[in-house]
């Protein structure tokens, strides 16, 4: 029987051991030190003797462990022993050894059931079912295959086959549904372009499409010193396009919510852009920019974090995604790894080696931005990694989003922010706030073009005051003038413009020509507002000015 709570399981210098999860925190005193445990009845399963492993991988049903070392060969140049091997979890038993040269890819594909098993064979990617590994059940050949990715979820399976482009032709992308593979037109959908280098495939939850991220690894504009990339959509049922970002620079991080309707993308020079798009390729919402690198949606898909972490300061933004608004901005320093528990509530976040080798320790939050726990590696140790404990969809149900932070035991610390460097001409002097990018606030926080604060009593009052005043200098030339009716404005005269007046004064009629440039240029700032352009922050200034430029227009004009 599954414990109520995830545990935890911890691994570095000071051994491998498992705590119990939210709310306890407890460390599990009957995890034994052995290669396989049962975390139901805390047995020991199994015990292999491989000194030389470094990675290894269980099957999504825990009824298969694969085992890679480095392949090695004999110094008279025979070939080396298989070095991947696939054990039987139950009986212990090794099913099949293959020869896996590289390091990457080396793991094979499981469909969720476990049905399908596919891995990467020269040209081929070889398919195996129901874990018979002695027998090549289907096979999908295409010429230089790079990479290939399985679709989640039951069957029918998809698998996802990327070719590099050679010779001016241009990589692409194909969607196939297994088994079949044969004749020009077997493939779902297909996507072709250029630019690219390597790729990564994301598949949606429902596996009804793939979002591709090329990249190369030179940008030959010299924009980016971390090359081009791009990102394309390509849906089963054939459909495919460019995500349109509006923002120039590398993408960090594009992930899919479980609901497979949206996904999220982190893009752009720093301060980066966060935006959420449908299946259209349509930005949906917004985030604005800011120092974040990465994105985290709830294993619920209801919450989302924005994150900053490697080279920035580890700023976190939970939001809302189905009201978008913003819960929390915690800040999670030199943290290297970040995971969300299964039941969708709280978050690991760990600094560890070799990534950083000082100040190695965990954090468990609550999305609200508490701290419930924490645990420091002493400075003599470090932390390798750190891991929840997985659990099949469902077993946990979303809960109601609160915005009020969890009470909590453990302080929450402010990180120190380091003051800048200043001279000593400038030490005695004022401190001017300057940034080198202004952030743009997400789309539901942004300024109203105008001005919509509200006004105070005494600008109310002035405001009535001018008001009587230009009504009864209007009434005082009608009465001079009974016989001429006012001319009206023609309809296409925009709102903030003044019939012109010559006053007489050539002083006054310069400065009512200054005043009416002024609202000409604001009006074209509100337009560009409107069309979803940017503005900066003097240009949001001038928009505010507005009401005042206007009343000062019409005392000119009216001689008060």
């Amino acid at each position: 029987m599954a414990p109520s709570t995830p545990l935890l399981t911890v691994r570095g210098s000071e051994g491998l051991y498992m705590v119990n999860g939210p709310p306890h925190f407890t460390e599990s005193t009957v995890f034994p030190r052995v290669n396989i445990i049962s975390v139901t009845n805390k047995g020991l399963l199994h015990s292999f003797d491989l000194p030389k492993a470094v990675c290894l991988e269980f099957s999504p049903k825990n009824t298969v462990l694969a085992t890679w070392q480095p392949y090695t060969t004999s110094k008279d140049g025979t070939a080396g022993i298989p070095n991947l091997q696939l054990y039987d979890v139950k009986t212990g038993t090794c099913l099949k050894s293959f020869i896996q040269k590289k390091m990457q890819n080396w793991c094979p594909s499981w469909s969720e059931d476990e049905t399908l098993c596919a891995r990467s064979v020269n040209n081929e990617v070889h398919f195996f079912e129901n874990n018979n590994f002695n027998t090549i059940a289907n096979k999908l050949h295409l010429q230089k295959i790079n990479d290939f990715v399985l679709s989640p979820g039951p069957q029918p399976y998809k698998v996802a086959v990327y070719v590099p482009g050679s010779k001016g032709a241009p990589s692409f992308v194909r969607l196939y549904q297994y088994p079949n593979f044969a004749g020009p037109h077997a493939a779902l959908a297909n996507k072709s372009f250029f630019k690219a280098d390597k790729v990564t495939m994301l598949w949606n939850k429902k596996a009804t499409a793939v979002l591709v991220i090329a990249s190369t690894d030179v940008d030959k504009t010299g924009a980016s010193y971390y090359g081009e990339q791009t990102l394309h959509y390509i849906a089963t049922n054939g459909e495919s396009a460019v995500v349109q970002l509006p923002k120039n620079g590398p993408i960090y991080d594009v992930v899919w919510n479980s609901s497979s309707t949206e996904f999220c993308a982190v893009y752009g020079f720093m301060p980066a852009k966060a935006t959420i798009f449908n299946l259209k390729c349509d930005p949906v919402f917004d985030f604005g920019t800011g120092p974040r690198n990465a994105a985290y949606y709830s294993p619920h898909g209801h919450i989302l974090v924005l994150a900053g972490f490697g080279n920035l300061r580890g700023q976190m933004e939970v939001w809302d995604v189905k009201n978008y608004k913003l819960i929390s901005k915690p800040v999670a320093s030199d943290s290297t790894y970040f995971a969300w528990c299964p039941d969708g509530e709280h978050i690991l976040t760990a600094t560890c080696a070799p990534r950083l080798r000082v100040n190695n320790g965990y954090k468990i939050w609550h999305y609200t931005g508490s701290i419930l726990h924490k645990y420091d590696v002493p400075s003599n140790a470090e932390l390798w990694q750190v891991s929840w404990q997985p659990f099949l969809d469902g077993i946990f149900p979303a809960k109601t989003i609160t915005y009020q932070a969890v009470p909590s035991e453990v302080p929450n610390e402010e990180p120190k922010v380091a003051t800048a460097y200043r001279p000593p001409a400038l030490r005695n002097k004022p401190i001017t706030n300057s940034k080198l990018h202004e952030e743009e606030p997400p789309q539901n926080m942004k300024p109203q073009s105008g001005n919509d604060k509200p006004l105070s009593k005494t600008a109310l009052k002035n405001q009535r005051k001018h008001e009587a005043k230009k009504a009864a200098k209007q009434e005082a030339r009608s009465d001079k003038s009974p016989d001429l009716a006012p001319t009206p404005a023609p309809q296409s005269t925009p709102r903030n413009t003044v019939s012109q007046s010559i006053s007489g004064d050539p002083e006054i009629d310069k400065k009512i020509k200054n005043l009416k440039k002024k609202l000409k240029a604001i009006e074209q700032l509100k337009e560009q507002a409107a069309t979803g352009k940017q503005l900066e922050k003097n240009q949001l200034e001038k928009i505010q000015k507005e009401t005042a430029l206007l009343q000062e227009l019409e005392d000119l004009e009216l001689g008060i």
